[in-house]
């Protein structure tokens, strides 16, 4: 099962999807404190762990974010050898003036968007869909 990595038919069958709740990215030196079900993702940078996680979550840890955001899935399953759909879909996001953090896992791609921005994040994607 290696995805899709045709590009036009990754746009018109990409579908995003909203994930409920808020969510943050923070930083820490380590990971032992964490409960790996409570991460969403996590990657290891040489200044430490990038974890991405609910808001409350954040807030209970006592965890500094500086922007609090939604999450929408791609829900077609791309390749990791498909070419342009980052591209696509943030140049669109983008000349609509929204800012977003990009996550590509096995399956789909993962846009963080400021949660202020969701709904046209949610128009402008489902458009390029179209």
């Amino acid at each position: 099962m290696s995805g899709e990595k045709d590009l036009e038919k990754l746009l018109k069958s990409m579908k995003p999807k909203h994930n409920p709740g808020n969510y943050v990215f923070c930083t820490t030196k380590n990971t032992d404190r964490f409960n790996l079900n409570e991460i969403e993702m996590s990657f290891r940078e040489e200044e430490g762990f990038t974890i991405i996680v609910q808001k409350e979550i954040a807030d209970k840890l006592q965890l500094d974010y500086s922007v609090v955001m939604s999450w929408i899935t791609l829900t077609v399953h791309s390749s990791l050898e498909a070419v342009g759909l980052t591209a696509a879909f943030s140049k669109a996001l983008s000349e609509n003036g929204i800012s977003c953090n990009v996550v590509a896992a096995y399956y789909h791609d993962h846009i963080f968007v400021n949660a202020k921005d969701l709904e046209k994040a949610l128009e402008v994607l489902t458009k390029l869909s179209e």
